[in-house]
C-alpha cells in the first residue's frame, strides 16, 4: 500500500476514496485491491489495510468504524452512546457495536440510516471532551446516555467502570440527570445510578452484585479488606461480613492475570487456593467461586448463594 495512504489511515483511522484518487488509484485498482484482500472497505468510500483490520479485536473495529463515519459527517458530531464508550476506554460488555454513535450539534432531528444513528440532543458544558484526537461525550453525559439504549445490568457494567477509574461520580451524575427527568427511555436511569458501585473491578464483579439485587439477596460489600493484626492481608471480591460469607469471581482471564514469573497456570490456581485458606483459618468464613457462566443462571447462581449463607449459619 502506498506510504501515504498508510500514514493517513494511522492518523485519521481509515483513508478515503479521494485520497487514493490523489495518490493515483483508479476506482479499478482500489476494487481490485478489496477483492484481493490487501484492502479492508470499513464502509462506503473509507478503507484500511487488510492486515490493520484483521488484527483488531471488536471493540478496535468499533473504534475505526467510527472514524469512517466521523470522516463523513456532514455536520459537527460528537461520538456518543457506545461510541463514546470504546473512546473513553470503558467497558463495552454484550452493548452492540454494530452501529455507530453520534451526537449532533445542529437543529435537525436524529435519526437512525446507514449504520449510525444520530442522536439530537441539548448538550451542556462538560457534556463533551476530546480522547484520542476526537470530540466524543464526557464520561458522566455517556454513562447516563447509555442507559437509554441498554438495560439496567448492561448500563451497570460500565457505569461501574467508569466510577472505578475515576472518569465520573456518582454526584455528578446525579446532578447532569436532574435536567434529563423529560428525555424519552430515562425511566430506569435512577435505578442504574442508585445500584452504581466504583468499588467493583470487573464486569463479573459488577454482574455478581446485580445479580444480589435482582434475586433479593442482601447487597455484598465489594472489596471487602480482611484485617489481621491490624493489617490488610486480603481483599475479597464480594463479602457479606455478617453472614460469614464471601465470593471470589473467577473470570477467564483471572488466572493468567495472576501469574507470577516462571508460572504455570496450575501454579497460580493452588497459589490462590493457599489464599482462600488463609483467609478461612483468619475470618472463619466459607468462599463460594462464581464463574462467568454461572452468571447467566442467576436463579441456579442465587439459590447455590443461599445455601452456603444456610450453611454457614448452621455450622
Amino acid at each position: 500500500m502506498d506510504e501515504r495512504l498508510m500514514t493517513i489511515s494511522r492518523e485519521k483511522g481509515v483513508f478515503s476514496r479521494k485520497e487514493a484518487l490523489e495518490v493515483g488509484y483508479s476506482d479499478r485498482a482500489i476494487a481490485g485491491e478489496v477483492r484481493a484482500g490487501r484492502w479492508k472497505r470499513v464502509r462506503r468510500g473509507a478503507f484500511t489495510s487488510a492486515g490493520t483490520w484483521d488484527a483488531l479485536d471488536i471493540i478496535g473495529r468499533h473504534q475505526v468504524l467510527a472514524r469512517a463515519v466521523l470522516r463523513n459527517a456532514r455536520c459537527t458530531a460528537a461520538l456518543s452512546h457506545t461510541s463514546a464508550l470504546a473512546e473513553l476506554g470503558a467497558s463495552c460488555w454484550e452493548l452492540p457495536l454494530g452501529l455507530v454513535h453520534l451526537a449532533r450539534f445542529d437543529d435537525r432531528a436524529g435519526r437512525r440510516e446507514a449504520g449510525v444513528v444520530q442522536h439530537h440532543g441539548a448538550m451542556y458544558v462538560g457534556d463533551l471532551t476530546c480522547r484520542n484526537g476526537l470530540l466524543v461525550s464526557s464520561p458522566t453525559r455517556t454513562a447516563l446516555d447509555i442507559t437509554t439504549i441498554a438495560d439496567t445490568e448492561h448500563s451497570l457494567v460500565p457505569i461501574d467502570n467508569l466510577l472505578h477509574r475515576k472518569e465520573t461520580t456518582i454526584e455528578e451524575m446525579r446532578h447532569r440527570a436532574l435536567t434529563m427527568n423529560n428525555w424519552p427511555d430515562t425511566l430506569k436511569t435512577d435505578l442504574v445510578l442508585r445500584l452504581a458501585d466504583g468499588r467493583s473491578e470487573s464486569p463479573g464483579e459488577t454482574r455478581a452484585r446485580y445479580l444480589c439485587w435482582k434475586e433479593g439477596l442482601p447487597a455484598p460489600v465489594p472489596q471487602y479488606e480482611v484485617l489481621s493484626g491490624g493489617s490488610v492481608v486480603a481483599r475479597l471480591d464480594l463479602a457479606w461480613p455478617e453472614l460469614g460469607v464471601w465470593l471470589e469471581f473467577d473470570g477467564a482471564l483471572k488466572y493468567s492475570a495472576l501469574l507470577r514469573q516462571g508460572e504455570s497456570p496450575a501454579d497460580a490456581v493452588l497459589r490462590e487456593k493457599r489464599r482462600e485458606d488463609d483467609i478461612r483459618r483468619v475470618t472463619g468464613w466459607r468462599c463460594i467461586r462464581v464463574t462467568w457462566a454461572e452468571l447467566y443462571e442467576p436463579q441456579r447462581l442465587a439459590a447455590k448463594i443461599r445455601q452456603l449463607f444456610a450453611d454457614q449459619a448452621a455450622a
